[in-house]
């Protein structure tokens, strides 16, 4: 059903004018213009898509629009403050955790989100929070050094 859709992105508060039912992936990417959101595989399971809704990596592909109004969301575009990278970001970068960073924007938000809800997490923890994030460049080994950097641990072997 068409509807105005209002909720808080990125911190700021926004309105569209949309199908209630549309994925959220599709109205930050073509309504809202935001393309860090990375289409991948249109079922939720690669992960691409990854949006932090508060307490939750959300699944854009696959979360309706109407799931998140009146709420917050948080895209890759959102997560640098005030135009300079959040440790985490400069983490990815000085541990080379992506190389054609199509899950990069994913993987970082869902990083956000766990450190977050445990600001210490172990290697296993970072790597089963990670786990379901596809990346066929197997960067995984470095973005759990990445992670674990921001947290205060020193970097596993690799």
């Amino acid at each position: 059903m068409q509807r105005l859709i209002h909720l808080t992105l990125n911190g700021r508060p926004v309105s569209v004018d949309t199908d209630d039912e549309k994925p959220l992936l599709w109205v930050l990417r073509t309504e809202l213009a935001l393309t860090g959101t990375k289409y991948g595989c249109g079922a939720g399971v690669c992960a691409a898509c990854t949006a932090s809704v508060p307490g939750q990596a959300t699944r854009s592909c696959i979360t309706p629009v109407k799931a998140v109004a009146d709420r917050s969301v948080l895209t890759i575009e959102g997560l640098a403050a005030d135009g300079h990278l959040r440790p985490l970001q400069q983490a990815f970068i000085d541990h080379g955790a992506f190389q054609c960073g199509y899950c990069t924007p994913g993987m970082l938000l869902a990083a956000h989100q766990l450190l977050a809800q445990r600001p210490r997490p172990s290697a296993a923890e970072v790597t089963a929070h990670l786990e379901p994030h596809l990346c066929r460049c197997g960067a995984h080994q470095r973005v759990v050094a990445a992670v674990l950097s921001v947290a205060g641990h020193a970097e596993p072997a690799t």
